[in-house]
């Protein structure tokens, strides 16, 4: 592939908890070992957030930081930019905002990771803008709900993808009104995963979560209301740890004491997410500790069938740790060979976790196999330049 300049724009800096930061060095280091020219730019009006102050304020420094950390760890130095677009004279950390600008202009591809982007009048300069859905099913009813703003949004980019790889099939209840989503997955570089200690005896199937968004992001369609928040969902699959006799643990912040304990008596254990919240380092080493991963998807994902796959349970693949996820549609293209189950009753839990048990071994390397074969970073990121026409 001939060497291209690429952009990936996202929210890393801004919004710097542990599994965003992962999801989008997924893209920079895979589109770099493709051998592209590849920036990372933050641009947004949205005031960034300290996760070790847990303050929201105009303040960039800790953004900065992160960001110029995280390129001298991952090898994008001197190829990265922060614009405070809500503060007077968009001041920049990085890049100067003149160089921006021209790297807007030139880009090949501009790849606009979670939709996070908005598309301020210097980025609309480029044509080459592809938009990266990672959570499908809002978007598609927004467009079919006639919101003009989505609309105009969506049509701006040059390509729309989307980690619903159901979207635009007979599965996928919503229609699409000529818009055109090609599917992609999250990608990941399993090399940065890679472990060559297997969990400890006392090690169990955990989930790094968010407990409760508020219904900020639920969104009512054709009469019912699709949720955001997972709550409902494990609350659906609370009896699981007991059902398999052996411990679940979730690192989320149940804040109602009669929930915890309600969780507790079923045989979940909780862990503080803060720590991991905050450091990316963290949050992978409890990945490679733990046994597997136990988790379930949001409501959305799974009522709309939309075919999701979770960027953390991917993670978890690389690291050579099996999976049970909550279905929403993915296994009908891949994961039925071991190493990933999908589910939608407590039965296949249990059998989940005793073909697991039964050979753990097995489904280690058949899950780390999986990661590989459909999420490996070059293959993933090769196949969506092609389909973009970059």
């Amino acid at each position: 592939m001939k060497r291209k300049r690429i952009i990936v724009m996202g929210f890393m800096g801004s919004c710097p908890i542990a599994g965003v930061i992962w999801q989008h060095i997924h893209y920079i280091v895979g589109l770099q070992r493709l051998g592209h020219d590849v920036y990372y730019i933050e641009d947004s009006a949205r005031l960034p957030y300290n996760p070790e102050t847990f303050e929201i304020n105009n303040e960039y420094d800790f953004a900065a930081t992160t960001l110029a950390r995280l390129a001298r760890e991952f090898g994008f130095e001197r190829r990265w930019a922060f614009c405070a677009r809500y503060l007077p004279g968009n001041p920049t950390a990085g890049l100067p905002l003149h160089r921006i600008r021209q790297l807007y202009r030139e880009a090949d591809a501009i790849l606009n990771v979670c939709g996070a982007q908005e598309l301020n009048e210097d980025l609309r300069t480029s044509d080459r803008i592809i938009y990266i859905e990672s959570d499908p099913g809002v978007e598609q009813i927004k467009v079919d709900q006639k919101n003009r703003s989505t609309i105009r949004y969506l049509r701006r980019h040059h390509a729309l993808f989307t980690f619903g790889e159901n979207v635009g099939t007979t599965e996928f209840p919503v229609p699409l009104h000529h818009f055109r989503w090609l599917p992609t997955r999250q990608p990941v570089v399993t090399d940065l995963w890679r472990t060559n200690r297997g969990p400890a005896a006392a090690a169990v199937f955990t989930s790094v979560a968010n407990w409760s968004t508020s219904g900020l992001k639920d969104i009512s369609w054709r009469g019912q209301k699709y949720l955001w928040s997972k709550s409902r969902e494990f609350l659906r699959f609370i009896a699981a740890p007991k059902k398999c006799g052996e411990a679940f643990e979730l690192a989320t912040d149940i804040k109602a004491a009669a929930m915890r304990a309600r969780f507790a008596r079923q045989g979940w254990r909780f862990r503080a997410p803060h720590d991991l919240s905050a450091d990316y380092r963290l949050y992978r080493d409890y990945i490679r500790r733990s046994k597997g991963e136990f988790t379930v998807a949001k409501d959305q994902y799974v009522r709309l069938k939309t075919g999701w796959f979770s960027d953390r349970s991917v993670c978890y693949l690389a690291a050579g740790r099996p999976v049970i996820m909550q279905e929403t549609g993915f296994s009908a293209r891949y994961g039925n060979n071991g190493g990933l189950f999908g589910f939608e009753s407590l039965g296949e839990i249990t059998e989940a976790v005793r073909m697991i048990n039964a050979d753990y071994a097995c489904h280690a390397r058949a899950a780390r196999a999986l990661a590989r074969e459909v999420f490996e970073a070059e293959k993933v990121l090769a196949s969506l330049l092609h389909r973009a026409g970059v």
